[in-house]
Order: C-alpha cells, then structure tokens, then sequence
C-alpha cells in the first residue's frame, strides 16, 4: 500500500474519533467566548501603551479572561517572557527561597530546565546556586508516576512540587487532568503549604479543565504553543493563585512592578484573537497526532501515545531508531512546511539543550510549535517527537513524504 493509500486508510479508521475531537472543540471554546462576554472585551482592548505599560487596560483584562479560561484566580499574560521555559523559571524563583526544596514528581524534567534548576552549567544563577535544593522522583519502568514513592515523598521543607504535564523529550506517558489532581491530593495530604506547580506547556485545551481547577496552585506556559492560536508572535503567561502569578511577575519584572508594568507593543488584538483561536487549533493538532501515530503503527514503529488512545497533550513521539531516520523524517517535514521548505534540517547545539537537536520548524512565528514541526535530540533510542498543526490536512500531506523517507520500520 503506498503512501496515500495508507493515509486514506487512516483517515477512515480515525472519523469517529476526529468528531469526538470537534466536540472537545466547542466546549473549550464556549468557554472562551463566555470568559470574553462577561469581561465585555470590545475593539477598544485592542489598544496597547507605550513605555512602562501602567494602565493597559486591554492587558489587564485580557489577565482577567486568561485566568478565567485557565480556572485560575488571576494570571499575567506578558510578551516580555522569552519563551515557555523563561515564564516557568519566573514562576520557580518567584517562590522559592533558600532552604526550600523543590520536588519534580514525573521523572527528570524538559531538558531546558536543567540549567535553570542547576543540573548542568554553573556560575548563571540557577536556582542550585541561589540555595534551593531538588530532588526528582523516579518513573516506574512502565514510564508511569510511582504513586507508591510520591505518597511518602514532600517532605517539611518542599516548598514546590514540579508537575510537568507534557512527557518533553521522554518516552512516557502525558498526564491527564486526572492524573495532576491525584498528584496535588497526594502532595497536600502531606504538606499543605506546599506549591503545587504545573508546567501547562503543550496541555493547554486538551481537556475542557485546566490544572488549577483540580488544585494547582501555579501553571505556566507559552504563547507560541496552544495559547497562542499559531498568531501570537511571542510571549508566555502564569496564572493561578493570584499571590503567587504576583510573585512570578514580580521576578519577570521587578519587586514593586510586579504585574503593574509591561507594555503589549500594539500586540493585545493579536494576544486576544490567539485565544479564541486556540482551542480550534489545538484541535487539529491532536487530529494530527491520532494520524500520525496511526500510520507510523502500521508501519511497525513504536509510538506514544497509542492511535486510538486519548490525547493529554499535542505531541506524538515516534521511536525511530536510527538517527539516519531522524534527520530524514524531520527533512521531509521541512520540505512540506509553509516557510524555509528550501532549507535542509541538521543536527546542532541549541541554547538550554544538552544533546544535539534536529528540528524542522518552516512556521510563521519562529519555534512556533503551535503550527507543525517535527525534532529529536541525536541520541538513542532517536525518538521524533511531533507536535502542533494549524490544520489535520497539512499534517497528513507532510506524512506522505515522511513515510516514503523512512520506510517500515
């Protein structure tokens, strides 16, 4: 069966599960439009200020809708923050101390992190050097949270428990909504004061609950992943308890400031439009993982998460095997995106990344995994790891190649 006909095929199996998927869809999004009614959003948000930023009224309310959308008491939405990584770093040095203890509980965390806790690099001001200890509990071999271990492990001085919904660049499960409400009963049955934290990055609209509804104190995220839309051209937020989004914010811009400053650069029509766009967008994209996992099943490659099973957030890992392959498959994604197809994907050192990394990202906004792109760090077992997608149609012309580059497996 060639290429097309396998998509065809695909196609066909996955119907019942792409209505579900619309159905997900329009209640997210009745969500979002119930949030912008009764905050009475109207073309006169759409005007930003300049300098400082005291007084946007439309950021200030876009604040309000956001936190409302993320079931949250308040949140600062900033395109002042670089990127998923830099909110949730704001957000870790916005409430830890000296002294404290922060406990990751999903295995070891994204790569990007590990400079910022302190595990690599030194002399930069990780959270290592400022006096704040870490610890991470260990994923059973299945790849699943050891709910035994976590039941005994917060301990008096764990300030925060780091939840990281999304699997980043390991082979294991997503967690579901349910899954973080478990983990937050667990960690306050223990310790009550302790900060239950989410990195909500890639989550967002998967289910029609956020974290904060099932008890987590803080979330972060980007911009240029499900939030966003695929228009927003940069930024991330946090939101949750709002004594704590206050402190975050006053780490992304000073003591004092806090979430009082921050001009929007005319960008507020374009932070509200991404929005109301996103639960459209993050639809498409889980059709696009359900294809993709689909296929490349059939062809005998291991995949996570499963075809049929459900999505808890917008990436479809592909254990590949070989790095031949991978930079193959990441190649023919490139020459099927809108931008750059010209242009050759190869592996390098990129910023905050330990391995070397091949990536194929011809987006509108630059590392915007919110539209479609492909990578994979170059070392075993040489997993690809897909995710975001404007429509489920690109995603399956661009799987055409893919499966002629890298064969069965």
């Amino acid at each position: 069966m060639n290429s097309p006909s396998k998509l065809l095929a695909a196609e066909a199996a996955l119907l019942p599960i792409f209505s579900k998927i619309d159905a997900q869809v329009k209640q997210n999004l009745k969500k979002v439009l119930e949030a912008f009614r009764s905050h009475r959003v109207g073309a006169h948000h759409f005007a930003g200020v300049s300098g400082y930023g005291h007084d946007d009224m439309g950021r200030d309310t876009l604040d309000r809708v956001f936190a409302e959308v993320m079931d949250a008491e308040a949140a600062a939405v900033r395109v002042q923050f670089v990127s998923g990584t830099h909110a949730i770093a704001c957000a870790l040095f916005g409430v830890l101390r000296p002294g404290d203890e922060m406990l990751a509980v999903v295995g070891s965390p994204y790569d990007t992190l590990e400079e910022v806790i302190g595990l690599r690099g030194q002399g930069q001001g990780s959270l290592k050097e400022f006096g704040v200890s870490y610890r991470e509990l260990d994923l059973t071999t299945e790849g699943n949270i050891d709910w035994q271990a976590l039941g005994k492990a917060v301990k008096d001085n764990t300030r925060l428990v780091l939840i990281q919904r999304s699997c980043g660049y390991s082979w294991r499960p997503s967690l579901s909504i349910a899954d973080i409400e478990k983990i937050v009963h667990l960690v306050k049955q223990q310790n009550p004061n302790t900060i239950c934290f989410v990195d909500n990055c890639y989550g967002e609209f998967i289910e029609d609950r956020e974290p904060p509804a099932v008890g987590a104190d803080l979330i972060a995220g980007s911009l240029i992943k499900n939030p966003g839309g695929t228009i927003v051209t940069g930024g991330g937020y946090v939101a949750g308890r709002a004594d704590l989004v206050e402190a975050a914010a006053c780490r992304l811009t000073a003591p004092g400031i806090g979430s009082a400053g921050g001009a929007t650069f005319d960008q507020n029509r374009l932070l509200f439009q991404g929005l109301f766009l996103a639960p459209q967008m993050v639809g498409e994209a889980v059709k696009g993982t359900h294809l993709t996992a689909y296929v490349f099943d059939k062809l005998g490659y291991a995949v996570n998460p499963l075809p049929l099973a459900p999505r808890r957030d917008v990436i479809q890992a592909i254990k590949l095997g070989s790095p031949k392959k991978l930079i193959a498959f990441c190649r023919a994604i490139q020459e099927h995106s809108p931008i750059g197809s010209y242009l050759e994907p190869v592996p390098d050192e990129m910023p905050g990344y330990e391995s070397k990394v091949v990536m194929a990202g011809g987006t509108f906004i630059e590392g915007s995994t919110s539209e479609f792109s492909a990578d994979g760090p170059l070392r075993e077992p040489y997993i690809v790891f897909c995710q975001g997608g404007t429509h489920w149609t690109h995603v399956a012309i661009a799987l055409e190649s893919a499966i002629e580059a890298v064969g069965s497996a």
